[in-house]
C-alpha cells in the first residue's frame, strides 16, 4: 500500500505544479493552485517522515 500512496502523491504534486504554472500565467486562479502545492508537498513530507512511534502505556 505504501508504494500506491507516495506515487498518488507525487502525482498529487505534479498535477498541482502544473495548475500553479497555469497560475503564474493567469489562465487559472493562483490563490486556487498556491495552496493546492503548497498541501501537497507539506502532505508528502509528512507521511514520509512520520514513523510508528513509542506511545506509552
Amino acid at each position: 500500500m505504501k508504494p500506491f500512496t507516495y506515487a498518488a502523491f507525487l502525482f498529487f504534486i505534479l498535477i498541482s505544479f502544473f495548475l500553479n504554472i497555469l497560475g503564474l500565467m493567469h489562465l487559472f486562479p493562483l490563490y486556487v493552485s498556491g495552496p493546492l502545492l503548497f498541501s501537497g508537498i507539506f502532505l508528502f513530507i509528512f507521511k514520509l517522515n512520520h514513523k510508528k512511534t513509542f506511545k506509552g502505556f
